[in-house]
Parts: structure tokens; C-alpha cells; sequence
């Protein structure tokens, strides 16, 4: 896990991006303003959690670690020494990858 100083709160979930290595096809080299944003996350960390209208904790589907797809402009996108992290509501991930 990632020693990161950043604590998400309710059912909110801090994701870091999975680097994927690029390769260059055909020579051309795609500046990052051109390339379409990642998908496919690792969870860091977990928030406090929400409760139900009956004060119940209402569990998270995902765990730390758990490589996730999320939808692509939900979120808020943040940066911390140099690393670009996530943090999306737990309804924006759409699937858990393996």
C-alpha cells in the first residue's frame, strides 16, 4: 500500500491510476493531452463508511488493493508528491478486475 497522507471520508474510496506501459506503434508518439484517461485503478484506501436509514454500516464492495474500473469523468482527480490519485463515491465503481 501506498504511504499516502490522504484519508477519504463516507463511502468514498481513494484510488491511484494502474500504470499501463505504452508502447509506440508504428512510430507515432501520442502527447498525454491526446490520450483518452485511464480507467482501471488500485485501491488505496477506504472511507469511513455510510450508514443506512437504520444507523447500520453499510459495507464496501471493494477492499484495499483490488484493481477497479470506475466511470470516466467521475471523481475528483488529485496530486500528492507527484503521484496522481483518485476520489470517486463507491457508486462510481463500475467493476472489481480479477
Amino acid at each position: 500500500m501506498a504511504n499516502v497522507n490522504i484519508k477519504p471520508l463516507g463511502d468514498r474510496v481513494l484510488l491511484e491510476i494502474c500504470e499501463n506501459t505504452e508502447e509506440m506503434k508504428g512510430g507515432i508518439l501520442i502527447p498525454d493531452s491526446a490520450k483518452e484517461k485511464p480507467q482501471e485503478y488500485k485501491v488505496i484506501a477506504l472511507g469511513t463508511g455510510k450508514n443506512d436509514d437504520n444507523g447500520n454500516k453499510i459495507p464496501f464492495d471493494v477492499k484495499v488493493g483490488d484493481i477497479v474500473l470506475t466511470s470516466r469523468y467521475g471523481g475528483t482527480e488529485v496530486k500528492v508528491a507527484g503521484k496522481e490519485y483518485k476520489v470517486v463515491a463507491q457508486d462510481d465503481i463500475l467493476a472489481v478486475i480479477g
